[in-house]
């Protein structure tokens, strides 16, 4: 019998998204445990540099920038948004002082599954329909019959496509709302 859906497309990327919340937990108990929840209120400084970095990629898909390998690019964004966004977190912790700083951790958390939502779901779904599709044929049905068949997965597939459309301008509130946290911090911190 062959996985589901469920447990072939969905599941790998609700474990990855558990995953994140869960070394949130971790990274900030750890930090209670030892008394060092000072360096949670300074890690949104390399949480947010991750973030900026990751954005390498988005600057070379537009030919902003030249140099680079795009799919190396598009790695060390995932990877540089997951870390980035982990370090935020953990930042952020438990503690609900104000409300612009969790607005930004909720476009944040928002615009990383936007990006995950585009980056596994759409992929694993482009391979299911191919596989299904394949699997059809082999099956001797026609080119119309497979297209019946595969019908509302195909409407499904084309919905997603258009994540993008979402995503950009999920990161530009995202990025507003981080920056207005950032610029309150400056206005508001004890300098003295």
């Amino acid at each position: 019998m062959e996985p589901s859906l469920w447990r072939k497309e969905l599941a790998p990327f609700f474990r990855l998204f558990l995953f994140l919340f869960l070394a949130t937990l971790l990274g900030d108990f750890i930090l209670h445990q030892f008394n060092l929840i000072w360096v949670g209120r300074y890690l949104g400084i390399p949480g947010t540099l991750l973030i900026i970095a990751s954005l390498l990629y988005s600057l070379r898909k537009r030919k902003v920038i030249n140099n680079g390998n795009p799919k190396i690019l598009l790695k060390l964004h995932e990877i540089l948004t997951w870390m980035g966004a982990l370090m935020v977190m953990i930042h952020a912790g438990i503690h609900f002082n104000a409300i612009l700083p969790w607005l930004a951790v909720m476009g944040m958390l928002i615009n990383v599954v936007s990006g995950m939502v585009g980056r596994y779901l759409l992929d694993r779904s482009r391979r299911h329909l191919a596989t299904m599709e394949e699997k059809y044929r082999m099956h001797g049905m026609s080119r119309p019959e497979v297209e019946m068949e595969l019908f509302w997965d195909s409407m499904t597939y084309d919905t997603m496509t258009k994540w993008r459309t979402i995503h950009f301008p999920i990161s530009f509130v995202f990025a507003a709302l981080a920056l207005g946290h950032i610029l309150s911090i400056f206005l508001f911190w004890e300098w003295s």
